[in-house]
């Protein structure tokens, strides 16, 4: 069993609230859930869709073909009826997404006290609310599946800003300074929401622009705070003369990006991995760092959990490579995350953005230089020694398979539902700087299909200049239009590409 509803609307009716609400319900259930959300840049107005797709088996993406279609207006009725399946379902009779609420309830065979207790917990306009959710729930009459109470102990649905949220305050996270860009304003606003929790005792701070938030974030650092700080592409160009202080004064302090379309101000909504180049290599000079990529809110905690560990343990700046889509959408899991205790060793000191001596005082002593130099260049081993105890990357499906599909980040999902059924595995890549020695033996002899949201083909440049393993262009699966992919056309793409 799997559907996907497509929720769509002007910005402002509604949709958000309703897709959650469901998608809680669902899990509650016992069903897999995972969705994610389509909006322009705008509060009210436009065109807003969010497709949800459930399942009693894990799933982690959507289907471009759509079940059941919940029109807030004509003008979603107009885009998406190309993309019902047949037999499939229109409801467009209100305005008002509770009303749709108590229909999704009866169509999928739902407990009402649910909705109650979800519409009770909102606290705005209840008595209304609950009104519009009866109508509809009683007046609808069909029956679309029997979906039953499922076994599945899910005990996590959140989108990869929570765990962004729950990785950092789990390492000790003391202050976030961000400056607003989509889309990396939602753990801004995860975390600013988390500070009403007396148990948490970190800051939250908007500064009036991205270079103001760096250079916070390293006079926070100094003073031995565990800090980190958000923005997108646009704002890390801002940040990268910081990032570069960071390598030489050697601050631990932890970099979050969320990627959308570039270049400048691109498609401000949309989702891309554009900019893995940026987090390798901006900066000036020769340091170290260390990059991570997620793919999952699992993957989110975690990986921004070993981004303070990397950070405080070697004194280095840590990036965490996350994007829009896997920023906002909604995943259900079984399982708990892995972390590490990170512990803070910054001790108040001369920091200087000028070579340096043992105390602190600007240098351009040759021997002193040269010593500050090889003592990076020992970091690289080090943090790449250091690196090998974690799991630098993952292999799901057939590992045995001829056909070895690659991939870091967000497209794990899609291409983890394409595969399901078919004999290919999947190299995920999670550090990627550094880079595990091992995918190289790995990669040797196999057919290898690349995934990704860009045009150019980034990790497999990184792959080559690592491996010197080239991955033929026609193996190249690239969406560039600024939309995650859907499993369904990934699978036929997969599918043009695998060596039987």
């Amino acid at each position: 069993m799997k559907i996907t509803i497509l929720i769509g609307g002007p910005a402002g009716t509604g949709p958000n609230l309703l897709t959650e609400i469901i998608g809680k319900a669902l899990v509650k259930q016992g069903n897999f859930v995972f969705y994610s959300r389509d909006y322009q840049s705008l509060i009210r107005g436009g065109h807003n869709f969010n497709s949800l797709t459930f399942s009693d088996k894990p799933v982690f993406s959507n289907e471009s073909r759509v079940d059941i279609l919940v029109a807030f207006d004509d003008k979603t009725v107009e885009l998406h009826k190309k993309d019902l399946k047949t037999n499939g379902i229109i409801l467009k009779d209100s305005d008002e997404n509770m009303y749709f609420a108590g229909k999704l309830f009866k169509l999928f065979c739902l407990d009402f006290s649910i909705l109650e207790k979800e519409l009770k917990e909102l606290g705005k306009k209840f008595e209304e609310n609950i009104e519009n959710a009866r109508k509809g729930f009683f007046s609808e009459t069909r029956n679309y599946c029997e979906i039953k109470k499922l076994k599945n102990q899910i005990k996590n649905f959140e989108n990869g800003s929570q765990g962004i949220m729950h990785g950092a305050l789990k390492s000790g996270l003391e202050i976030y300074y961000a400056y607003p860009m989509t889309p990396a304003t939602p753990v801004l606003m995860e975390l600013g929401q988390a500070t009403l929790n007396p148990e948490n005792k970190h800051k939250v701070i908007e500064l009036e622009s991205e270079i103001a938030v760096a250079n916070a974030g390293v006079g926070s650092c100094m003073a031995g705070k565990k800090v980190m700080v958000g923005t997108s592409g646009g704002g890390f160009d801002l940040m990268t003369e910081t990032l570069s202080l960071c390598g030489i004064a050697e601050i631990p302090l932890v970099f979050y990006l969320a990627q959308r379309p570039g270049p400048a101000t691109g498609v401000a909504t949309c989702t891309s991995q554009a900019d893995l180049d940026i987090a390798l290599y901006s900066g000036h000079g020769e340091f170290p760092r260390v990059v991570l990529a997620p793919g999952d809110p699992k993957e989110s905690e975690e990986l921004t959990n070993y981004a303070f560990y990397f950070s405080h343990k070697f004194k280095i700046p840590s990036i965490i490579l996350s994007d829009k889509h896997l920023a906002e959408s909604f995943f259900s899991s079984t399982e708990d995350s892995n972390l590490k205790e990170i512990k803070s060793i910054t001790k108040l000191k001369r920091f200087n953005s000028y070579e340096a001596d043992k105390q602190g005082c600007a240098t351009e002593d040759p021997e002193m230089i040269e010593e500050n130099v090889l003592n990076r260049l020992m970091k690289f081993s080090e943090i790449e020694s250091e690196a090998e105890k974690f799991e630098m990357f993952k292999i799901y499906g057939n590992k045995n398979s001829n056909n070895l599909i690659i991939s870091c980040g967000s497209t794990k999902g899609a291409i983890l539902d394409a595969i399901d059924d078919l004999n290919v595995g999947l190299l995920q890549i999670k550090f990627l700087a550094p880079f595990s020695r091992e995918i190289e033996k790995i990669i040797s002899g196999k057919n290898l299909i690349l995934v990704e949201n860009n045009s150019t083909g980034l990790l497999g440049k990184l792959i080559q200049q690592k491996t010197g393993v080239k991955i033929d262009e026609q193996n190249k699966i690239l969406k560039i239009n600024g939309r995650a992919f859907f499993s369904d056309e990934l699978k036929r793409e997969i599918l043009k590409r695998i060596v039987r």
